[in-house]
């Protein structure tokens, strides 16, 4: 049993405007006022930082199974606890990939043996992410997959994407599409632009992410299914989608803190470091602007990490030959919050805190969709987070195996300081309970 005193509470869609207490036991929310008190509970004077329902990354990439080495689901589970996630969602771009329900099984159990945050496995859309043959929806639905995706490529056959959104409309578990046309993208290694122009290297152009946007709208509105675009990164990949949402179609999108925090001259300035080279590619100005204004005007969803782990082995080469991918998972929020301070607040917090908490939980299978909420009897899942705190980002602190990340070094505004699980804390920044 736990109480949290004297804390400001955001409840997954307000935000509260005086000091509260929260009470968790047995592992839910039991009672939510002023001046409680619960005889034998630890307890954790707040001094009036911020309570929200845990936050919920809906994109990793934990490498296991048949890449331990970079990431296994032990230390990505408490690497997600040390950035303040209390559930992640494992993509399954694995060796074998998560296409079969004994796999994800194999993932569900690893996750709770890990003991930290909580980790809910995707499965494949396509059997051996070939985009072929469809894989076993319904029994990895069963087994506890909570979005279906072949992600680190879109779903190469209209066909089979078409029938896979008629099984997951009737399962309840969305489709995540990775939005990109190979056509357009192969061999890419920066955005189409300035950079590109600058280095001679091939360029993204956002017509490879809007293509493949566009198909999935399509599909959605001929359907009636959901579908859901993961690390969109254009304008115009986010004009499409504000656009599907106008006409009522049940198309969501997630953004990345990486697109939100840096743009593609980054490549240009770090004088090529890898530590900058992802897919998507970082991309304009105008991209990262139109990114925040998505996220004020309600197109995006959710905030996700697309945290990639590698080992410096993969990325310390030049930057033509280095894998793609940024892991970010401890640092992640607090990227978003001082990029968000420093702009000027463009939004406001609750709308912030929202692609953390509610707006993510809305977007996965039944079972777990209360995890973004505070109200009695939700599960006692917690982020605590100090908006004052500054902190420098120091890799050879993490939990996670990856070692390569742009904000190394950097100071920080805006950090979680202490996360719960089902009312178990997995990450805790504060002096001892009273």
């Amino acid at each position: 049993m736990i109480l949290l005193k004297n804390a400001t509470i955001f409840d997954g869609e307000n935000l509260g405007t005086a000091y509260e207490d929260l009470l968790l036991k047995d592992g839910v929310v039991a009672r939510r006022g002023t001046d409680l008190s619960a005889e034998g509970a630890e307890v954790f004077d707040l001094g009036g930082k911020l309570v929200c329902p845990g936050f919920i990354d809906l994109h990793v990439h934990f490498r296991d199974p048949g890449y331990e080495w970079r990431e296994n689901t032990e230390s990505g589970a408490r690497a997600a606890a040390g950035g303040g996630y209390t559930t992640v969602v494992t993509m399954p771009n694995t060796e074998p990939a998560v296409d079969n329900p004994v796999t994800v099984e194999y993932l569900v159990a690893r996750g709770k043996k890990a003991g930290a945050s909580r980790v809910l496995p995707a499965g494949c859309v396509s059997k051996g992410r070939q985009g072929k043959q469809l894989a076993e929806l319904a029994l990895m639905a069963e087994s506890g997959a909570v979005f279906f995706t072949d992600d680190g490529a879109p779903v190469s056959d209209a066909k089979l994407l078409k029938t896979a959104l008629l099984y997951s409309r009737d399962l309840d578990v969305r489709i995540m599409e990775h939005p990109e046309e190979p056509s357009l993208s192969a061999k890419s290694q920066v955005n189409e632009g300035a950079v590109s122009a600058a280095s001679g290297m091939k360029g993204c152009p956002a017509s490879a992410e809007v293509i493949d946007i566009q198909r999935g709208i399509i599909l959605s509105r001929e359907t009636d299914s959901p579908i859901h675009f993961t690390h969109v990164s254009t304008e115009l990949g986010i004009d499409a989608i504000r656009q599907a949402k106008k006409e009522g179609l049940p198309v969501t999108c997630d953004v990345t803190p990486h697109h939100l925090s840096l743009d593609e001259t980054y490549v240009l300035v770090s004088r090529f470091s890898s530590a900058y080279k992802v897919n998507p590619p970082l991309r304009a100005r105008k991209d990262v602007k139109a990114l925040w204004d998505a996220v004020a005007d309600g197109t995006v969803d959710a905030i996700v990490t697309d945290h990639a782990p590698y080992h410096l082995d993969d990325k310390d080469v030049p930057f033509q030959e280095a894998l793609s991918g940024i892991a970010s998972l401890e640092c992640s929020v607090a990227v978003v919050l001082d990029t968000w301070a420093k702009t000027g607040k463009p939004v406001p917090l609750e709308r912030l805190l929202e692609l953390f908490t509610s707006g993510p939980a809305a977007l996965l299978s039944r079972p777990w969709r209360s995890l973004g909420s505070l109200k009695e009897g939700a599960p006692g899942d917690v982020t605590v987070l100090d908006l004052e705190a500054i902190q420098r980002v120091d890799v050879n602190q993490w939990k996670s195996k990856a070692r390569v990340c742009p904000w190394d070094g950097e100071m920080l505004q805006g950090w979680p300081v202490m996360a719960l699980v089902e009312g178990r804390v997995v990450m805790n920044r504060l002096k001892d309970p009273e």
